[in-house]
């Protein structure tokens, strides 16, 4: 059974001159103890799908249609009041800049305390003693002494750590990851991701990890999802997809990668630019950039379409079209 299950999600920003469509037609699940990685450009909707299944849509941003159920619960619909109760305590979520995160005029112990308390039926002793264990837990050497620190005493791969545990205070089921490496060198992404597989293994929580570095999901993730102009472009095991690309814009992100072995005085690089919420292509949203268009891609928006061991947005996969994938 899925833990978290999004349905046919749609997500719209109303405005003076219309109303823009973020996120149009998501749907993946993720299992207890499995890692989700999300990928895609800047502006794909990553976060944004993020931000939905944690209840913090910043207004007037709305959840037009479509379901987000967390556990068979449907949460999508619950009032602010609900979602409250929810965030922390069976969801928790790890954002890219801890600093935004932590209250720089309370220490880390009082901020673990507070969440801690907020969520479970625990006294303000065993509430300090496990914000100590989540220190140890996460790797914060002398975690004793550190949790009387204030977050500007910490690093930033630090404090990231200390995000992490206000993450996991409550024992959330689902952690929401939102970029938690972009801001750290790459020994502490090393570390911050064995972290969260970590989190699965021992805790059975499940992580959906938001990022647009495919080093990452390569290292970390069980699934991936290719995500472009608000819409899904491609969904399945992390190896399959990383070794063989069913959507040409995944095969493109691949390709923009550095090769240790090749000699290449340039980049591959995908042509264009993702396009704005106003100007998405009739048909596949892809197909501007596409190596591979043809006619029917600039007519009919494809679904996600069995390619292999995933699925692909992409006319390629389906035998109607008459083109050899």
């Amino acid at each position: 059974m899925s833990l978290l299950e999004v349905k046919n999600l749609v997500v719209e920003f109303p405005g003076r001159r219309g109303t823009l469509r973020a996120l149009d037609d998501i749907s993946f699940s993720i299992a207890p103890g499995e890692i989700l990685g999300v990928v895609g450009e800047s502006g794909a909707g990553k976060s944004l799908t993020g931000a939905s299944i944690i209840g913090l849509l910043e207004p007037p941003g709305r959840v037009a249609s479509g379901e987000i159920r967390l556990e068979g619960q449907r949460i999508d619909n619950l009032d602010h009041e609900q979602m409250r109760h929810i965030r922390g305590r069976r969801i928790g979520a790890i954002f890219q800049d801890p600093l935004t995160s932590l209250n720089p005029l309370y220490t880390v112990g009082q901020q673990l305390i507070e969440t801690i308390q907020a969520h479970l039926p625990v006294n303000a002793a065993e509430a300090r003693r496990r914000a100590i264990d989540l220190l140890k837990d996460t790797g914060i050497p002398a975690a004793e002494q550190r949790v009387d620190h204030y977050p500007h005493q910490f690093s930033g791969g630090m404090r990231q750590r200390v995000v992490i545990a206000l993450a996991l205070a409550a024992e959330p089921q689902l952690i929401v990851a939102d970029e938690p490496t972009t801001a750290l060198d790459v020994s502490i992404q090393a570390q911050i991701i064995q972290l969260l597989k970590n989190i699965c293994h021992s805790r059975g929580a499940a992580v959906m990890l938001i990022t647009h570095d495919m080093g990452v999901i390569a290292e970390t993730c069980d699934r991936v999802a290719v995500m472009y102009a608000g819409r899904i472009a491609e969904i399945g095991p992390v190896h399959e997809v990383i070794n063989h690309p069913a959507h040409p814009y995944t095969a493109g992100l691949m390709a923009s990668i550095p090769d240790m072995e090749q000699d290449r005085e340039r980049l591959n690089q995908i042509d264009g630019a993702m396009p704005r919420l106003n100007a998405i292509p009739k048909g596949c949203a892809f197909n501007p950039r596409c190596p591979r268009v043809f006619d029917r891609c600039s007519v009919e928006r494809p679904d996600l379409l069995p390619a292999g061991a995933t699925q692909a947005a992409c006319w390629l996969h389906d035998a109607k079209s008459g083109v050899a994938a």
